[in-house]
């Protein structure tokens, strides 16, 4: 393009695009009419200037991975998993039910493809974990965090020092380094702000476990889990501020060590009505991850909140990615979002805002004293009760579900798994944080207005 056709043209300021607008408006008011403002206190405007951005963010990612989540039983055969490798998946989880579950020859057989594979367990004895991991040294990537198995569950693995203490020993593994799972935050409501904070807060406590460097020194990298709505400029502009703000505070440290964000569509807006909506969710969920600069993308099943694995929900979850991939050419350009005034504007608002909360935790004694006296747990209610009482009247819609629903539809009860959220009768040190579905409450009335009828 010859640059001199933009030199004919005098510049326009920010305040002169303001001006021009408020005289189409005929006297009607810029802000009442144009401006809205978000949960997090943001103001979104009808347009962003040069003048907005002081200066920009730029980022350094790798090329994004096609990651597959499996279920880990004892009964999983290894072919299903293999099978997703030589289709098109490049990255494996194993969502392992116990440490007792037997994954070495899985693994191996992975590895022997260099298929990276990523371990979470449901249920961990450390001294079975710890054998694994000597098994498997190099192999895989485990993911244990017991801050995050503290606040959704509202118990540690065994107990603060012996959680504690484990990460500090496993971490001299090359495998095995600190992990952030995040989802909980998202899923239980809170707000784009909150969860960068309550990130920043949690990577805080773990850092806090170096009495001297020799602790310090063991950490190759950080692995990041993070759920990713249905805000689609808001969550890009999430995991960009999410990795500006774990390498400052890495720095303050004095760690230069690699972040990896690890990202899955999230479950708070998915819905048992019109389920194949849920299709179109988790892909603009997942191209908001890619051009926020997630290092991995794992894609969730239409069908995940009832329904078990099966090979065709798990064929078009990988596809949706494959698409985007190869069809899309989401992969050509790394940090796409630079240059965007309204990302770069949102993203810096974030990150000013998730700081300050983030200092107030600390100066509060830092998060885990923080979801002991229940602080983090009452402020993420308070949104998901206002985001619930929102999606109540009609001013938060979900398409099939609340807007635009086929009255005629009908669902059974007979779910292979239940979509609602369970409770639990058992003694826990602090109250958990709840992840729930914002549909929950309708599906239900729903399902026994079809029963009655």
């Amino acid at each position: 393009m010859n640059k001199s056709l933009f030199s004919q043209f005098e510049a326009v300021s920010a305040k002169e695009w303001k001006q021009q607008i408020q005289v189409e408006l005929k006297g009607a008011d810029f802000n009442e009419k144009l401006v809205t403002k978000t949960e997090d206190g943001i103001d979104i405007k009808p347009f962003y200037h040069a003048d907005d951005v002081e200066k920009f963010t730029h980022l350094q990612t790798s090329s994004w991975k096609i990651c597959q989540a499996f279920e880990v039983t004892s009964e999983t055969k290894t072919h299903t998993i293999v099978d997703a490798t030589q289709r098109g998946a490049e990255q494996i989880k194993l969502e392992v039910d116990s440490t007792s579950t037997p994954i070495e020859k899985l693994v191996l057989t992975l590895h022997e493809k260099q298929i990276q594979v990523y371990v979470t367990y449901k249920r961990v004895h450390f001294n079975e974990l710890e054998a694994t991991i000597s098994k498997l040294s190099g192999k895989a990537i485990f993911v244990i965090d017991p801050i995050a198995k503290l606040a959704r569950t509202g118990n540690w693995y065994t107990n603060q020092k012996t959680d504690f203490a484990f990460i500090k020993d496993a971490s001299a593994d090359a495998n095995f380094n600190i992990t952030l799972q995040l989802k909980h935050f998202q899923q239980a409501g809170a707000t784009h702000v909150q969860q960068l904070a309550y990130a920043l807060a949690q990577a805080n406590e773990y850092l806090n476990l170096a009495e001297d460097k020799e602790f310090l020194n063991k950490i190759k990298a950080f692995y990041v889990e993070v759920a990713v709505g249905g805000n689609y400029f808001f969550e890009i502009a999430k995991l960009r501020s999410l990795r500006v703000l774990l390498y400052s505070l890495l720095s303050e440290y004095h760690l230069e060590i690699p972040i990896y964000i690890f990202t899955e569509p999230s479950n708070r807006n998915k819905t048992l009505y019109d389920y194949n909506v849920n299709m179109l969710r988790t892909t603009t969920e997942c191209m908001s991850a890619i051009l926020g600069g997630a290092d991995v993308v794992c894609n969730q099943n239409y069908d995940a909140i009832y329904q078990n694995e099966n090979e065709f929900a798990n064929r078009i979850s990988r596809n949706q990615l494959l698409i985007l991939k190869n069809e899309s050419y989401f992969d050509k350009v790394h940090n796409p979002a630079d240059g965007s005034y309204y990302i770069e504007k949102i993203t810096q608002q974030l990150q000013d805002k998730a700081l300050a909360i983030f200092k107030d935790i600390e100066q509060g004694g830092g998060l885990i004293k923080q979801l002991f006296e229940g602080k983090i747990q009452k402020k993420i209610k308070e949104q998901e009760t206002k985001e619930q009482e929102e999606f109540s009247v009609g001013d938060r819609k979900l398409v099939g579900t609340n807007a635009y629903e086929n009255k005629d539809e009908k669902l059974s009860e007979n779910f292979e798994r239940n979509p609602f959220m369970e409770t639990e009768t058992r003694k826990t040190l602090i109250e958990p944080i709840v992840e729930k579905r914002l549909a929950e409450e309708v599906e239900k009335q729903r399902i026994n207005q079809t029963t009655r009828a």
